[in-house]
């Protein structure tokens, strides 16, 4: 009984718009001329097609970029942090990675264009605009992602890599190791599912993101979650509701396909780790 509100607050909250999304993803939108309300594949068909293609193929490029990056420079810092002997840095920098891995939209949008926009104070002290740099593009974009995806991965990881046990280090040290050896050989295959459940978590993050991008580069990068939001509003083309269910549809089958490889991946690392 106890578990009850929580699942009548999933049913309203995510059961049934997940049902209204499913089912406006088949229909012809309420404005349409004839057939108005019918059962219709052609929002799933042209949600797969031409520039919605585009934007979803260039969101999961820079949710798959930003994910790799943030778990390659998270997993180091995270190590570090665990490994000092200082615990106040400990602690300060897992809080700052716990608010930093939650800032995000127009605020973290107004920083970084204050800070490498083209009239940013870096970009000016630096003359980043004479080396090619533009924060309104696909590299700036990714760059600003990495603000709250490395803060993310550094706390996802954390947890992993103090369940290793001193035992195995000392094990493989014993028996003539080296650290390098021991990362490669008993380390990384333990915390190999770990690692790609962080880059799972990474990658349903920025591809999930929206306000950022959008305050920020508007549709100079194509993004599928820019695409939803100009067909709900009639930006481009009036009467495209159904169009952007479809599209929030092919969102949602990319991220039941990241959670599906994410799952297991979790269960096989906690019995690891346990």
């Amino acid at each position: 009984m106890a578990t009850v509100p929580l699942l009548a607050f999933f049913l309203v909250g995510f059961g049934l718009p997940a049902v209204a999304i499913v089912t406006g993803a088949f229909t012809v939108s309420s404005d349409a001329e004839t057939g108005a309300g019918s059962f219709t594949t052609a929002n799933l068909t042209d949600s797969v097609q031409g520039a919605y293609w585009t934007a979803l193929l260039s969101s999961v490029k820079l949710s798959a970029l930003t994910a790799l990056v943030g778990t390659v420079l998270g997993v180091p810092i995270a190590q570090a942090v665990l490994t000092s002997r200082f615990r106040l840095l400990r602690e300060a920098v897992l809080t700052a990675s716990g608010v930093l891995a939650n800032f995000g939209g127009l605020p973290l949008a107004f920083a970084f264009v204050a800070t490498l926009g083209n009239a940013g104070e870096v970009t000016k002290v630096f003359h980043l605009t004479d080396h090619g740099w533009s924060l309104y593009s696909f590299t700036g974009l990714a760059v600003t992602y990495l603000y709250f995806l490395v803060p993310l991965m550094v706390l996802t990881i954390t947890p992993a890599l103090e369940g290793l046990r001193v035992q195995w280090r000392e094990a493989a040290r014993n028996n003539r190791a080296t650290a390098l050896q021991y990362w490669r050989h008993v380390a990384l295959p333990i915390l190999f599912p770990s690692l790609l459940g962080g880059f799972v978590l990474l990658f349903g993050s920025a591809f999930a993101a929206y306000a950022t991008a959008a305050a920020m580069v508007g549709a100079t990068v194509p993004l599928i979650s820019r695409q939803i939001a100009d067909a709900l509003s009639g930006n481009v083309l009036v009467g495209q509701g159904n169009l952007a269910l479809a599209l929030s549809l092919d969102m949602i089958v990319v991220a039941a396909l990241v959670m599906a490889v994410y799952l297991p991946l979790q269960r096989r690392s906690a019995r690891w780790l346990s």
